[in-house]
């Protein structure tokens, strides 16, 4: 059987725009409100935008060690306008990684047609070179789902890297199998907190009874109190969600992977742990247990024995769901 073949196509636009904005969320529309295109990443720069560009650098060597890992990348393509400052800071890098440069001046105010000129490579491509078993796609715009869709009637295994917050969920969808590029290895992970740059509202405005009556001053200032309260409350039960979901997320997905083989067989079989992992993630392609801070699979499931029985042997591993005590 010949060995897998990966073709890699790059939205670098994409990428870098989206880990910029996520970097630096505090702050709305951070990427076009620093006019962060006219810059170059710089840690020792004096300019602040150089050093929350050098902050939020992309490591594309990351992106092209974890394509490597499906087979062995035959071709990678990355797509922008390779004359924009903060793009051509990593030509060196992607030329040293045998990467082609595909140059897109923008033809109507920024955007520049990656999308379109990308899937059109990738289509020609796939026509031409009929061992290519495996695309990547770098970049989670919801313009490339027909393309992840085409791939996969063409018999190809389609693989989505994209940026946590800035990916079109249907685009996971679409995907075999999708990663975060947050969660590739060797990419250093975010601050859970991020400042705010913007002050809350209640503490700009000031009290308009502030120099008159004192009790309007006391009833202005425990409203505000309040509502500081108040915030401060939404947002941590606004975080909580976030950081639960994945984990509650997963959590269903076993379960409910568990109970479709249950269904097919009985109730009370045991299932090959690595099956079970496979129709989990066909079922969601963004599946991961080390995101989720597993080192393994088997990990991942012992850590939900409230709900599922783990059998380890020599050779592998079974699960099934925790039977009912009668």
């Amino acid at each position: 059987m010949p060995a897998p073949r990966v073709a890699v196509y790059i939205d670098f636009d994409n990428v870098v725009i989206s880990r910029y904005d996520q970097v630096h969320a505090g702050k709305r529309d951070p990427w076009r409100a620093d006019n962060a295109r006219d810059h170059v990443a710089d840690w020792g720069s004096t300019d602040p935008v150089d050093v929350r560009l050098a902050e939020a650098t992309v490591d594309i060597g990351a992106v092209l060690d974890y394509a490597a890992s499906y087979g062995t990348v035959a071709l990678a393509r990355a797509y922008a306008d390779w004359s924009v400052p903060a793009n051509a800071a990593y030509r060196r890098q992607l030329v040293d990684r045998a990467v082609d440069l595909t140059q897109l001046f923008p033809v109507s105010g920024t955007k520049n047609g990656a999308d379109i000129r990308l899937a059109i490579d990738a289509m020609e491509d796939l026509g031409q070179y009929a061992d290519i078993t495996h695309v990547v796609i770098v970049g989670g715009d919801s313009d490339y789902i027909a393309l992840a869709q085409r791939c996969k009637q063409w018999g190809r295994f389609v693989v989505g890297i994209g940026v946590t917050g800035s990916t079109s969920r249907a685009l996971i969808a679409a995907c075999d199998e999708f990663s975060s590029y947050d969660a590739l290895p060797g990419v250093p992970p975010l601050e859970d907190d991020q400042p705010s740059s913007e002050p809350d509202a209640e503490e700009a405005q000031p009290t308009a009874d502030a120099t008159t009556k004192a009790p309007a001053k006391k009833a202005t200032a425990k409203k505000t109190a309040s509502g500081r309260a108040s915030k401060t409350a939404a947002k941590k039960t606004a975080k909580a969600p976030a950081k639960k979901s994945g984990q509650q997320e997963a959590t269903d997905l076993l379960l409910r992977a568990l109970t479709i083989a249950a269904d097919r067989g009985d109730e009370a079989e045991w299932f090959f742990g690595g099956g079970i992992k496979s129709q989990m993630q066909r079922m969601d392609p963004g599946f991961k247990e080390k995101a989720l801070g597993f080192k393994n699979f088997s990990d991942f499931v012992q850590s939900r024995d409230d709900l599922v029985e783990v059998q380890l042997t020599d050779d592998a591993g079974h699960l099934r769901l925790r039977l009912k005590e009668s």
